[in-house]
């Protein structure tokens, strides 16, 4: 019974001591006890203590359900990967202690508190749990993604609402800049920063300005900003006031605000115009850095405007009178002018006298030459060139120049530098059918005829003879100064081999000669004196009946010999068919007197002897009749 009564008081003595006040010396517990157990004589039991409910394990009174509830009803019911507010409870320079009312606290490094230095003890954060108990049983917490899943929510409130958001520049970027957003990283382009170019991006850096949610990407998680959206709205309903009151030829006042290759954009105070390259000067212009700077305050005139586009052509030369009406009165044809070469084409070259003046060099007109080269190779861009005026309209600002009149015309002394039958040196140009086509110096071109270049050789073509390009003497002809023509030679520089041909290749000389060429009508046959001559294919037959081929060299007989057409006929098959003549000659021949009967009776005896077929014989007969014998 004495168990029973001092049992709970034991019991809760235990407790104490071992929950509450956690003493780990044996000899301290041992003191301890006794001094308890000496103070419990004066303790007396409860009159209406349950004895029996407490060895069940339960409260008088209160069930176990209540008593549970109760217990759950002390701490918050959280769940994972959702944002709750949390009470700042301790930090330092490495990390910051969270209560949410959970069993346990969270602890968050305190770089994710960055960019709130001023957080101390006491202040609400939100936070995201991101697991209630890891391993060791502590509650993971993230305010940084507790921030970037409101931001992200934020950010699509403001793109759905079009609302004017504030963000911090952190730095720039290739293309734009990286600003902070509700804590998320946006791109800002270039394009967007301002309605006028920017040039130094740096001079954003560190800025909070404000921006407007342009664009989204939800798989990728990117937003886009702009600041330009804020203002382009104000800028157009400025551009269509600016354009109501604007008027063609009127002179405002403006600031260079962009250069590009083909022209300027300039701020009209709102609304921005173009000065096309083609506006700045009445001369020609390569680069428009060479007339305006950027920030540059300029007056310009309106030349051009649409409102629905709200286009502004603008001009800057038309602010200066044009050059060609300050061009001198006395300025006239045949006068010497100098200038600079602007433009290179391949009909001529463009050369300004004077700013905003040009004239055209035709590239016929570089040179007394009548092969039309590119005018590439007489001068360049750059090149300070003297020429003379040809022609001059100072109605339609047109001018002609010329520089081959500089110097003096060839074809004006044609006749005696280059006299009929002088010898000169000349460079082949191109061919012809007819012949040859050469120069003898620049701008004085002459013709050699095909029939002109061998007396010997029959020239087909004029590539069988030469190659352009090559130097080729020449006889001068004749000349034709009119149409500038010189008829020229080349054969006439030799004396002329027929002369001495007609002595040597008299009709039944036999020279010997080569075979060169082979045709159906016969061959061609170069004799060793250095004659050509022609032979039929019946005068191509050897003795042995064979005919003879290409490359053989045999005897030839001159059958006929035309000297005006320069043609020389050859037998091979005479050479020794003469020489059976002379056989049959060399027999005891009749008298001359003999008589005609006298022919008829051996003609009458050689058929009595022979066959009709015995053709030579007849053949013999016919001749020696012939020769009256």
């Amino acid at each position: 019974m004495k168990y029973r009564t001092f049992a709970p008081v034991f019991e809760c003595v235990h407790i104490v001591w071992i929950h509450q006040y956690n003493i780990k010396s044996n000899f301290i517990k041992l003191n301890f006890l006794l001094f308890f157990m000496s103070e419990l004589k004066n303790v007396q039991p409860l009159a209406d203590f349950n004895w029996d409910e407490f060895e069940n394990g339960s409260s008088a009174n209160v069930s176990k359900q209540d008593l549970e509830k109760a217990y759950d009803e002390t701490l918050n019911k959280i769940q994972e990967h959702q944002v709750v507010e949390g009470t700042v409870i301790s930090l330092d320079k490495k990390e910051v202690v969270v209560n949410i009312g959970y069993k346990s606290d969270g602890i968050i490094p305190a770089s994710e508190f960055r960019y709130n230095p001023e957080l101390k003890v006491g202040d609400k954060v939100e936070v995201y749990v991101e697991n209630q108990e890891d391993k060791k049983g502590q509650l993971v917490l993230s305010h940084r993604k507790a921030r970037l899943n409101k931001s992200w929510d934020k950010v699509n409130e403001a793109l759905e609402n079009e609302e004017i958001i504030q963000g911090y520049i952190k730095c720039r970027t290739k293309g734009g800049m990286i600003v902070d957003v509700f804590g998320i990283e946006a791109f800002l382009p270039g394009s967007q920063i301002d309605v006028h170019p920017i040039r130094d991006y740096d001079v954003f850096v560190g800025k909070t300005m404000e921006f407007k949610v342009v664009k989204i990407n939800q798989e990728f998680r990117n937003v886009v900003v702009s600041h330009k959206a804020l203002i382009e709205a104000e800028l157009e309903a400025q551009k269509k006031e600016i354009i109501s009151h604007l008027e063609k030829g009127q002179v405002l006042e403006g600031t260079v605000k962009n250069i590009t290759s083909y022209g300027v954009f300039v701020d009209l105070g709102g609304v921005d115009g173009l000065i096309h390259i083609t506006d700045l000067s009445w001369g020609r212009v390569s680069d428009p850095h060479e007339v305006v700077a950027l920030d540059q305050k300029i007056n310009v005139v309106i030349l051009d405007f649409d409102e629905d586009k709200k286009r502004i052509a603008l001009g800057l030369k038309q602010l200066t009178p044009h050059p060609w009406d300050a061009l001198s009165p006395d300025l006239k044809v045949g006068d010497h002018v100098k200038g600079k070469v602007v433009v290179i084409a391949d009909y001529g070259a463009f050369v300004e006298i004077q700013p905003g003046v040009e004239g055209l060099i035709h590239v016929s007109e570089m040179s007394w030459s009548q092969h039309l080269r590119s005018a590439q190779e007489f001068m360049h861009v750059g090149d300070e060139v003297e020429a003379v005026i040809l022609t001059l309209d100072r109605d339609e600002r047109k001018m002609s120049l010329g520089i081959k009149q500089l110097k003096e015309d060839p074809w004006e002394a044609i006749e005696s530098k280059y006299p009929v039958g002088s010898k000169h040196t000349a460079k082949v140009r191109n061919f012809t059918n007819f012949g040859i086509f050469v120069e003898l110096e620049e701008g004085v071109d002459g013709l050699i005829h095909i029939s002109d270049l061998s007396w010997t050789k029959k020239v087909k073509h004029p590539s069988e003879f030469t190659t352009v390009g090559a130097e080729i003497d020449v006889v001068v002809l004749d000349i034709d100064k009119e149409n500038r023509r010189l008829s020229l030679g080349h054969k006439q520089l030799e004396d002329n081999p027929w002369d001495t041909y007609e002595t040597l290749y008299t009709p039944g000389s036999v020279h010997e000669g080569k075979i060169t060429q082979m045709m159906d009508k016969g061959a061609v046959i170069t004799l060793n004196e250095g004659g050509e001559g022609f032979a039929t294919p019946k005068h191509l037959v050897k003795e042995d009946g064979s005919q003879a081929q290409l490359g053989e060299e045999l005897p030839f007989k001159v059958i006929e010999f035309v000297k005006e057409t320069k043609r020389i006929i050859l037998s091979h098959s005479r050479t020794f068919e003469e020489g059976k003549d002379d056989v049959v000659a060399a027999k005891p021949a009749r008298k001359h007197t003999a008589h005609k009967s006298d022919a008829a009776a051996q003609i009458n005896n050689v058929a009595a002897g022979t066959s009709l077929g015995d053709l030579n014989v007849l053949a013999d007969l016919k001749a020696k009749m012939e020769k009256g014998e």
